[in-house]
């Protein structure tokens, strides 16, 4: 028996209150805003973004195979009359419309998950624990924003046992309206940490637009937090001024629900001793970093509140692997022998840069093999920036790492700080830095690359991958 389609075109016209225009095929199996991507049957929602407007490209997403375009009202002149077409006021609205009716026919556990950071490494390894167990649907990659989060929730089959949500924000105000969409009956926030304080007044302000996703949370539900953290009495506080009874804190602290009583920490994976929600567990952990050991505690106490085995639940937990820029590794062929790239370029933020040079840290390397650290501006820090650059200089020592490599103008703070010993290059730009970087590896080294999006650290992995073809580790850690 083939698998019920996604939506039909006249369930998602009347979700959206569309008109219908052209003749429209009955089934619709998935959803694109991007005519790049379209695959046959795709329904392309044509949404306006800051650099172009998706109505562009409505026939080459028709021409794709999409088996309708929806468009808003004051564009439709611009398309032949028998296209297949579903007519709105507002597209980006129409989308918001239909995640809702979505969600609204879902019979399944939701889970919304939010933080300062490892964000998209516990709910990639929420769906991964949760998949062994059910048919499981997560929001793809990243899409945690005003449109990923309607996108992740419209895209989600009805007849899923576990729907894993991200929400992201970077001003006050953006989570509530998002996981009001969402509705979730389990809430996660990983940690709060000083990222985005070029828009916030300090660390407090923060944990506060973190706990907006409180306000959506289904009645009887429950929340899990990091009782580690310096910001877990205010989100306590704030949860329990919402009405929320259920509370389920993660961590080393003795007072945690899901505690942390033993971890053995290896170069590619971890060995965790926990108990969780009063079930003391034993599991490796298919990453390293006392971070995602950490963060596995959260997993695991939000699959139990979900329903999920938690025996089962654990066993998955050796089988998670990290995303491409977040902690992926591969093996370089240099010369005669091999270096190890860590792929961490896809963001940065003070607390995941310090993550990642533990990583960094206990990364196993070969004969004459040294730790190297590629190292890009972190972004939205506002008047802390110079400070929070070179202050990594101490997680560079503590953490053994023998060269470093910075790109742009708030990385020279750290650049300047450095021992002559350990400065490897600097340049504005990673292009620029790119030729330092390659020329400089050799066999049995272990070089990191990490940066905000923003600063463009990808073309530097890239152009080490050029250089030296090599191949996928199997190690990997996440941040």
């Amino acid at each position: 028996m083939s698998a019920a389609p996604l939506w039909t075109s006249q369930a998602m016209a009347q979700a959206m209150r569309a008109q219908i225009q052209g003749a429209l095929p009955e089934a619709i199996t998935g959803l694109s805003i991007d005519s790049r991507t379209i695959a046959p049957g795709d329904a392309y929602f044509s949404i306006k973004g800051d650099v172009h407007d998706g109505h562009d490209f409505v026939a080459a997403a028709l021409k794709a195979g999409a088996a309708l375009a929806v468009v808003e009202r004051a564009q439709r002149d611009k398309f032949a009359p028998d296209a297949p077409l579903l007519v709105v006021d507002d597209v980006l609205a129409g989308l918001v419309e239909l995640g809702i009716a979505s969600r609204a026919r879902l019979d399944a556990h939701v889970i919304a998950i939010t933080g300062s950071v490892g964000k998209t490494s516990t709910k990639e390894a929420l769906r991964r624990v949760l998949e062994a167990q059910g048919p499981t649907h997560a929001s793809a990659s990243s899409f945690n924003n005003h449109w990923g989060v309607p996108l992740s929730l419209a895209r989600c089959p009805s007849q899923v046992k576990f729907a894993i949500f991200e929400v992201g924000m970077n001003h006050a105000g953006e989570i509530e309206t998002l996981v009001k969409m969402i509705r979730p009956q389990v809430a996660v926030i990983t940690t709060v940490e000083p990222v985005h304080l070029e828009f916030f007044a300090g660390i407090e302000a923060i944990a506060d637009a973190k706990a907006e996703i409180f306000a959506g949370l289904e009645p009887g539900g429950a929340v899990v937090l990091n009782r580690d953290n310096s910001q877990f009495a205010r989100l306590e506080r704030s949860a329990k001024k919402r009405g929320i009874d259920r509370i389920v804190s993660f961590g080393a602290d003795p007072k945690s629900d899901a505690r942390l009583l033993d971890v053995a920490l290896h170069p590619d994976r971890s060995a965790v001793h926990a108990n969780i929600l009063g079930h003391d567990v034993t599991y490796k952990l298919g990453m390293p970093g006392r971070h995602m050991a950490m963060n596995s505690l959260g997993v695991l106490a939000a699959a139990s509140l979900a329903g999920a085995d938690l025996a089962l639940a654990a066993l998955s937990l050796s089988q998670i692997e990290p995303a491409v820029g977040r902690g992926a590794r591969r093996v370089l062929e240099v010369g005669h022998g091999e270096a190890t790239l860590i792929d961490e370029s896809y963001n940065a933020n003070p607390a995941s840069m310090a993550a990642a040079l533990n990583v960094l840290g206990t990364a196993a390397v070969g004969p004459q093999g040294r730790r190297i650290a590629v190292l890009g501006d972190m972004r939205e820090l506002g008047p802390t920036a110079p400070a929070l650059h070179l202050g990594l200089n101490e997680a560079i020592k503590a953490n053994n790492v023998d060269l470093v490599y910075c790109c742009g103008p708030l990385m020279r703070n750290l650049w300047d700080a450095l021992s002559t010993g350990k400065r490897g290059g600097y340049a504005e730009n990673s292009a620029s830095l790119a030729d330092q970087v390659t020329s400089a590896i050799r066999a049995g080294d272990v070089v990191m690359v990490k940066g905000s999006l923003g600063t463009k650290m990808k073309p530097i992995v890239m152009a080490l991958e050029k250089r030296f073809p090599g191949k996928a580790s199997q190690d990997g850690a996440e941040v």
